[in-house]
Protein backbone atom coordinates (compact mmCIF):
# COMPACT_ATOMS: atom_id res chain seq x y z
CA UNK A 1 0.00 0.00 0.00
CA UNK A 2 2.94 2.13 0.81
CA UNK A 3 4.16 1.37 -2.38
CA UNK A 4 1.52 2.22 -4.14
CA UNK A 5 1.31 5.65 -2.74
CA UNK A 6 4.61 6.54 -3.72
CA UNK A 7 3.89 5.55 -7.63
CA UNK A 8 0.76 7.64 -7.24
CA UNK A 9 2.43 10.77 -5.66
CA UNK A 10 5.41 10.11 -7.96
CA UNK A 11 2.94 10.47 -10.88
CA UNK A 12 0.99 13.41 -9.65
CA UNK A 13 4.70 15.27 -9.81
CA UNK A 14 5.42 14.22 -13.15
CA UNK A 15 2.05 15.75 -14.00
CA UNK A 16 2.49 19.02 -11.90
CA UNK A 17 5.63 19.18 -13.45
CA UNK A 18 4.40 19.20 -17.32
CA UNK A 19 1.92 21.12 -15.98
CA UNK A 20 4.17 23.83 -14.81
CA UNK A 21 7.08 23.67 -17.79
CA UNK A 22 4.27 25.50 -20.49
CA UNK A 23 4.46 28.51 -17.82
CA UNK A 24 7.84 28.64 -17.93
CA UNK A 25 8.25 27.96 -21.91
CA UNK A 26 5.97 31.12 -21.64
CA UNK A 27 7.84 33.05 -19.40
CA UNK A 28 10.68 32.67 -22.23
CA UNK A 29 8.31 33.82 -25.20
CA UNK A 30 7.69 36.76 -23.28
CA UNK A 31 11.59 37.71 -23.41
CA UNK A 32 11.44 37.51 -27.45
CA UNK A 33 9.88 41.43 -27.25
CA UNK A 34 13.35 42.58 -26.51
CA UNK A 35 14.85 40.90 -29.74
CA UNK A 36 13.08 43.94 -31.07
CA UNK A 37 14.65 46.59 -29.09
CA UNK A 38 17.46 46.62 -31.21
CA UNK A 39 15.05 47.38 -34.46
CA UNK A 40 14.78 50.84 -32.84
CA UNK A 41 18.03 52.17 -32.37
CA UNK A 42 18.73 50.13 -35.79
CA UNK A 43 16.00 52.49 -37.80
CA UNK A 44 17.08 56.14 -35.82
CA UNK A 45 20.67 55.73 -37.22
CA UNK A 46 18.61 55.08 -40.66
CA UNK A 47 16.20 58.22 -39.96
CA UNK A 48 19.17 60.44 -39.67
CA UNK A 49 20.86 59.48 -42.39
CA UNK A 50 18.26 59.88 -44.75
CA UNK A 51 17.92 64.03 -43.06
CA UNK A 52 22.16 64.70 -43.91
CA UNK A 53 21.23 65.26 -47.25
CA UNK A 54 19.00 68.50 -46.38
CA UNK A 55 22.26 70.48 -45.19
CA UNK A 56 23.53 70.31 -48.68
CA UNK A 57 20.54 72.07 -49.95
CA UNK A 58 21.00 75.15 -47.74
CA UNK A 59 24.81 75.29 -49.03
CA UNK A 60 23.33 75.21 -52.76
CA UNK A 61 21.59 78.31 -51.86
CA UNK A 62 24.72 80.27 -51.03
CA UNK A 63 25.69 81.37 -54.56
CA UNK A 64 22.41 83.60 -54.30
CA UNK A 65 23.19 86.29 -52.44
CA UNK A 66 26.57 86.84 -54.44
CA UNK A 67 24.72 87.07 -57.73
CA UNK A 68 22.35 89.74 -55.90
CA UNK A 69 25.97 91.47 -55.08
CA UNK A 70 27.40 91.32 -58.35
CA UNK A 71 23.80 92.76 -59.80
CA UNK A 72 24.32 95.38 -58.13
CA UNK A 73 27.42 96.46 -59.03
CA UNK A 74 26.27 99.15 -61.33
CA UNK A 75 29.92 99.92 -62.25
CA UNK A 76 30.68 96.11 -63.54
CA UNK A 77 27.39 95.40 -64.78
CA UNK A 78 26.10 98.54 -66.14
CA UNK A 79 22.18 99.41 -67.40
CA UNK A 80 21.88 99.30 -70.85
CA UNK A 81 20.23 102.71 -70.77
CA UNK A 82 23.44 103.95 -69.22
CA UNK A 83 25.65 102.61 -71.68
CA UNK A 84 24.13 104.06 -74.51
CA UNK A 85 23.21 107.34 -73.13
CA UNK A 86 24.70 108.66 -70.48
CA UNK A 87 23.98 111.32 -68.70
CA UNK A 88 24.87 113.87 -71.66
CA UNK A 89 28.74 113.96 -70.08
CA UNK A 90 31.79 111.92 -71.43
CA UNK A 91 31.54 107.90 -70.43
CA UNK A 92 34.78 106.01 -70.29
CA UNK A 93 34.96 102.39 -70.07
CA UNK A 94 34.87 101.64 -74.02
CA UNK A 95 37.55 100.10 -76.72
CA UNK A 96 37.37 100.70 -80.11
CA UNK A 97 39.15 98.85 -82.82
CA UNK A 98 38.56 99.48 -86.56
CA UNK A 99 37.18 97.12 -89.65
CA UNK A 100 37.73 97.08 -93.10
CA UNK A 101 40.43 99.31 -95.41
CA UNK A 102 42.57 101.70 -93.19
CA UNK A 103 41.28 104.67 -95.28
CA UNK A 104 37.71 102.65 -96.07
CA UNK A 105 34.07 103.31 -94.98
CA UNK A 106 34.14 99.58 -93.05
CA UNK A 107 31.99 97.55 -95.37
CA UNK A 108 29.34 97.85 -97.19
CA UNK A 109 26.06 96.09 -95.80
CA UNK A 110 25.96 95.45 -92.44
CA UNK A 111 23.25 94.49 -90.09
CA UNK A 112 21.86 98.46 -90.14
CA UNK A 113 21.26 97.52 -93.88
CA UNK A 114 22.32 100.90 -95.14
CA UNK A 115 24.80 99.04 -97.50
CA UNK A 116 26.12 101.48 -99.63
CA UNK A 117 25.14 104.57 -98.40
CA UNK A 118 27.66 104.28 -95.29
CA UNK A 119 30.46 105.72 -97.89
CA UNK A 120 28.65 108.86 -98.81
CA UNK A 121 26.96 111.83 -97.80
CA UNK A 122 25.74 112.65 -95.39
CA UNK A 123 27.38 109.05 -93.13
CA UNK A 124 30.95 109.77 -95.25
CA UNK A 125 32.52 107.07 -93.85
CA UNK A 126 32.20 108.25 -90.44
CA UNK A 127 30.59 105.26 -88.84
CA UNK A 128 30.88 102.32 -86.56
CA UNK A 129 29.49 98.91 -85.77
CA UNK A 130 28.43 99.11 -82.32
CA UNK A 131 28.08 96.47 -79.57
CA UNK A 132 25.07 95.56 -77.23
CA UNK A 133 23.50 97.94 -75.96
CA UNK A 134 24.69 100.17 -78.54
CA UNK A 135 23.22 98.29 -81.13
CA UNK A 136 20.15 97.82 -79.33
CA UNK A 137 18.91 94.93 -81.62
CA UNK A 138 18.90 97.48 -84.39
CA UNK A 139 16.55 100.29 -82.98
CA UNK A 140 20.18 101.42 -82.13
CA UNK A 141 21.05 102.49 -85.41
CA UNK A 142 21.31 105.66 -86.77
CA UNK A 143 22.15 107.06 -83.20
CA UNK A 144 25.23 109.64 -83.45
CA UNK A 145 28.13 109.51 -80.48
CA UNK A 146 30.86 111.83 -80.37
CA UNK A 147 34.03 110.00 -79.35
CA UNK A 148 37.63 110.82 -79.04
CA UNK A 149 40.98 109.36 -77.46
CA UNK A 150 43.96 110.60 -75.51
CA UNK A 151 45.95 106.98 -74.30
CA UNK A 152 47.85 106.82 -77.37
CA UNK A 153 50.67 109.36 -78.40
CA UNK A 154 48.36 109.25 -81.66
CA UNK A 155 45.55 110.40 -80.09
CA UNK A 156 44.53 114.00 -80.70
CA UNK A 157 42.10 114.18 -77.55
CA UNK A 158 39.84 116.40 -80.43
CA UNK A 159 36.62 114.52 -80.35
CA UNK A 160 34.47 113.49 -83.87
CA UNK A 161 30.98 112.08 -84.59
CA UNK A 162 30.31 108.75 -85.78
CA UNK A 163 27.13 106.96 -86.40
CA UNK A 164 26.19 103.27 -85.71
CA UNK A 165 25.52 101.82 -88.58
CA UNK A 166 26.47 97.87 -87.60
CA UNK A 167 26.46 95.00 -85.20
CA UNK A 168 30.40 94.91 -83.28
CA UNK A 169 31.02 91.29 -84.00
CA UNK A 170 32.19 89.01 -80.99
CA UNK A 171 31.93 90.24 -77.24
CA UNK A 172 33.61 92.70 -75.47
CA UNK A 173 37.50 92.75 -74.37
CA UNK A 174 38.55 92.92 -70.76
CA UNK A 175 37.39 95.69 -69.12
CA UNK A 176 34.85 97.61 -71.39
CA UNK A 177 31.49 98.51 -71.04
CA UNK A 178 30.81 99.13 -74.78
CA UNK A 179 32.91 98.50 -78.32
CA UNK A 180 33.05 100.91 -81.31
CA UNK A 181 34.51 98.70 -84.30
CA UNK A 182 35.13 102.14 -86.64
CA UNK A 183 35.52 102.56 -89.93
CA UNK A 184 39.11 103.21 -90.75
CA UNK A 185 38.29 106.87 -91.68
CA UNK A 186 36.67 107.21 -88.39
CA UNK A 187 39.59 105.75 -86.22
CA UNK A 188 42.05 108.07 -88.09
CA UNK A 189 39.70 111.16 -87.88
CA UNK A 190 40.69 110.96 -83.69
CA UNK A 191 44.32 110.98 -84.70
CA UNK A 192 46.82 113.55 -84.78
CA UNK A 193 47.59 115.43 -88.15
CA UNK A 194 50.13 113.13 -89.96
CA UNK A 195 49.43 109.91 -87.20
CA UNK A 196 46.36 108.58 -88.45
CA UNK A 197 48.08 104.79 -89.20
CA UNK A 198 49.85 104.83 -86.02
CA UNK A 199 46.63 105.53 -84.00
CA UNK A 200 45.18 102.73 -86.70
CA UNK A 201 48.30 99.89 -85.59
CA UNK A 202 47.97 100.51 -81.90
CA UNK A 203 45.44 97.94 -80.98
CA UNK A 204 42.08 98.47 -78.79
CA UNK A 205 42.15 101.74 -77.81
CA UNK A 206 40.51 103.07 -74.46
CA UNK A 207 38.08 106.09 -75.77
CA UNK A 208 35.92 108.15 -74.09
CA UNK A 209 31.90 108.58 -75.51
CA UNK A 210 29.08 109.82 -75.32
CA UNK A 211 25.78 110.53 -77.35
CA UNK A 212 24.93 113.63 -79.19
CA UNK A 213 22.49 114.92 -82.04
CA UNK A 214 22.75 113.79 -85.25
CA UNK A 215 22.80 116.72 -87.71
CA UNK A 216 22.33 116.20 -91.41
CA UNK A 217 22.34 120.10 -92.47
CA UNK A 218 20.16 119.97 -96.12
CA UNK A 219 19.21 116.17 -96.07
CA UNK A 220 15.96 115.19 -95.16
CA UNK A 221 14.74 111.47 -94.25
CA UNK A 222 14.94 109.01 -96.70
CA UNK A 223 12.57 105.75 -97.14
CA UNK A 224 14.62 102.93 -98.91
CA UNK A 225 11.54 99.99 -99.52
CA UNK A 226 12.94 96.51 -99.50
CA UNK A 227 13.91 94.70 -102.81
CA UNK A 228 11.26 91.79 -101.25
CA UNK A 229 7.99 94.07 -100.65
CA UNK A 230 5.11 94.02 -102.48
CA UNK A 231 1.33 95.43 -101.99
CA UNK A 232 0.60 92.93 -99.53
CA UNK A 233 4.25 93.33 -97.33
CA UNK A 234 5.64 96.67 -96.99
CA UNK A 235 9.55 96.79 -95.61
CA UNK A 236 11.33 100.00 -95.57
CA UNK A 237 14.64 101.21 -94.59
CA UNK A 238 14.25 104.45 -92.59
CA UNK A 239 17.51 106.52 -92.22
CA UNK A 240 18.95 110.31 -92.09
CA UNK A 241 16.66 111.27 -89.07
CA UNK A 242 18.51 114.32 -87.34
CA UNK A 243 18.10 114.65 -83.72
CA UNK A 244 17.73 111.24 -81.91
CA UNK A 245 18.84 109.57 -85.09
CA UNK A 246 17.04 106.50 -84.12
CA UNK A 247 13.13 105.46 -83.81
CA UNK A 248 11.07 103.30 -81.48
CA UNK A 249 7.99 103.19 -83.64
CA UNK A 250 6.60 104.06 -86.60
CA UNK A 251 3.10 104.17 -88.54
CA UNK A 252 1.59 103.96 -91.50
CA UNK A 253 -1.18 105.47 -93.13
CA UNK A 254 -2.83 104.41 -96.02
CA UNK A 255 -4.84 106.45 -99.09
CA UNK A 256 -8.22 107.10 -98.16
CA UNK A 257 -7.72 106.30 -94.30
CA UNK A 258 -7.28 108.27 -91.16
CA UNK A 259 -6.45 105.37 -89.03
CA UNK A 260 -2.16 104.79 -88.07
CA UNK A 261 -1.10 101.45 -88.43
CA UNK A 262 1.73 100.00 -85.97
CA UNK A 263 4.58 98.72 -88.61
CA UNK A 264 6.69 96.32 -86.83
CA UNK A 265 10.60 96.53 -86.34
CA UNK A 266 11.97 94.43 -88.65
CA UNK A 267 15.95 94.08 -88.15
CA UNK A 268 18.55 97.30 -88.26
CA UNK A 269 16.87 100.24 -89.32
CA UNK A 270 13.99 98.09 -91.08
CA UNK A 271 9.92 98.09 -90.35
CA UNK A 272 7.57 96.34 -91.91
CA UNK A 273 3.45 95.88 -92.35
CA UNK A 274 2.08 92.58 -93.23
CA UNK A 275 -1.82 92.43 -92.05
CA UNK A 276 -2.84 90.32 -94.50
CA UNK A 277 -4.64 93.15 -96.59
CA UNK A 278 -3.53 94.90 -99.54
CA UNK A 279 -2.44 98.21 -98.78
CA UNK A 280 -3.07 101.51 -100.72
CA UNK A 281 -0.56 103.61 -101.64
CA UNK A 282 0.32 106.85 -100.90
CA UNK A 283 1.37 106.40 -97.57
CA UNK A 284 1.95 108.46 -94.60
CA UNK A 285 4.56 107.82 -92.48
CA UNK A 286 4.82 108.72 -88.63
CA UNK A 287 7.97 108.63 -86.99
CA UNK A 288 8.35 108.29 -83.23
CA UNK A 289 12.32 109.09 -82.09
CA UNK A 290 14.47 107.36 -78.82
CA UNK A 291 13.17 109.99 -76.97
CA UNK A 292 9.61 110.20 -77.91
CA UNK A 293 9.70 112.96 -80.70
CA UNK A 294 6.75 112.66 -83.23
CA UNK A 295 7.67 113.71 -86.73
CA UNK A 296 5.04 113.04 -89.68
CA UNK A 297 6.44 112.47 -93.52
CA UNK A 298 2.83 113.31 -95.40
CA UNK A 299 2.59 111.03 -99.48
CA UNK A 300 6.50 109.57 -97.56
CA UNK A 301 5.69 106.58 -100.29
CA UNK A 302 3.90 107.72 -103.20
CA UNK A 303 1.61 105.65 -105.40
CA UNK A 304 3.11 103.34 -107.74
CA UNK A 305 6.10 102.91 -105.64
CA UNK A 306 8.63 100.27 -106.61
CA UNK A 307 11.03 97.58 -104.67
CA UNK A 308 14.23 98.53 -104.16
CA UNK A 309 13.78 102.18 -104.96
CA UNK A 310 14.59 105.22 -102.38
CA UNK A 311 12.26 108.15 -101.78
CA UNK A 312 13.18 111.41 -100.25
CA UNK A 313 11.06 113.43 -98.13
CA UNK A 314 10.53 116.99 -97.54
CA UNK A 315 10.81 116.79 -93.33
CA UNK A 316 13.45 115.98 -90.98
CA UNK A 317 13.39 116.34 -87.16
CA UNK A 318 14.49 119.82 -85.92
Amino acid sequence: MARTCTLVLGALLVVLSLLVSPIDCSGKHKAKPVSHKPAVPAQAPASKVSQKPAPPAKVNQKPAPAAAKSGSNRTATPSPSSVANGSGGWLSGAGATYYGDPNGDGSDGGACGYQTAVGKRPFNSMIAAGSTPLYNGGEGCGACYEVKCTTNAACSGQPVTIVITDQSPGGLFPGEVAHFDMSGTAMGAMAKSGMADKLRAGGVLRILYKRVQCKYPGVNIAFKVDQGANPFYFNVLIEFEDGDGDLSAVQLMEAGSSTWTPMTHNWGAMWRLNNGKRLKAPFALRLTSDSGKVLIAPNAIPAGWKPGKAYRSLVNYA
